[in-house]
């Protein structure tokens, strides 16, 4: 049976250093956004602890951990328990000196579908990924839960209307953003303009490729950075669903009208009009024009 919609949750959170105060926390609104009908329900990035990618520190790595491991024995128990599908970003230790900032997929039996690894490592003041993460490995692509195919891109990845494209190209009805995003006190005149550039660059997507779109922030303060929130659905003409707040710990629940997606795409056929043989350039880093 084809779903003709699907509710899909969103948690905002604020962190704490205690992880498992964080792990219980999230735990309770993964249910109680279940009981409001939440079928598909995707935590933001990192989520079991503050971000600590605001210095380079070797014990950081502590923080680390395998998949499958003890999180996801937890949340797949879970989403088992509750029939729901549930997208946690996780700090991956996938062998010695190897790790990734990795979003694992757990289907609604408790099973693993998969899980992507960010693929665009940022390296800015505050945000030293670099130090961390290996870029991932596993492409661009969509995974089929009991609810209908997702896609996943995380933070830095959503700037970039080629990963985007990838995904969607895959069968993907929904791109969920985990994401870690605000700003430096000497950046808050800029602020509305950087969040308005975030809106805009992720509702393009959901535009460009007639799919739902869906971002989930954290937060508050955390040291140097305060997490603007804000998280957010799109439907795929672009047009903003449902919006949590700026300042406060918030799920969003949204039920979405998967019609809209073929609908949207009769209406506006850019995946049928695409010239492909003319974009193999796209491979190249920089066109010389000299060349």
């Amino acid at each position: 049976m084809i779903n003709k919609s699907v509710t899909i949750g969103l948690l905002q959170q604020s962190r704490i250093k205690s992880i498992e105060v964080n792990l219980e926390t999230t735990i309770q609104e993964i249910k109680e956004s279940a009981k409001k009908g939440a079928q598909i329900i995707c935590l933001q990035e990192l989520f079991l602890s503050t971000y600590f990618c605001q210095s380079e520190n070797p014990n950081q790595f502590k923080l680390s951990e395998t998949i499958p491991g003890p999180t996801t024995n937890v949340l797949s128990r879970l989403a088992k328990e509750l029939s729901v599908v549930i997208i946690a970003p996780l700090f991956e230790k996938r062998t010695e000196g190897i790790y990734h900032n990795t979003a694992v997929i757990i289907d609604a039996d408790g099973s693993i579908v998969g899980s992507y690894r960010k693929m665009h490592i940022p390296d800015d003041p505050y945000f030293y990924e670099k130090f961390y993460f290996t870029p991932g490995d596993k492409g661009f692509k969509s995974f089929h839960t009991r609810y209908g195919p997702v896609g996943i891109l995380i933070c830095w990845d959503q700037w970039f209307p080629e990963a985007a494209r990838l995904v969607s190209l895959s069968g993907a009805q929904f791109i969920f953003c985990p994401t870690a995003i605000g700003y430096q006190n000497s950046d808050s005149t800029e602020l509305n303009k950087q969040i308005a550039a975030w809106e805009t660059i992720q509702k393009s997507h959901a535009i460009a490729n007639g799919i739902f779109f869906a971002a989930v922030n954290r937060v508050g303060n955390e040291d140097n950075i305060t997490f603007w929130g804000k998280s957010f659905v799109c439907d795929p003409f672009g047009e903003i669903v449902a919006q949590a707040s700026e300042n406060k710990p918030e799920s969003l629940i949204v039920e979405c009208d998967l019609l809209k997606i073929e609908q949207t795409r009769q209406d506006w056929p850019f995946l049928r009009d695409r010239r492909v043989d003319a974009y193999h350039k796209l491979t190249q880093i920089y066109h010389d024009p000299t060349t």
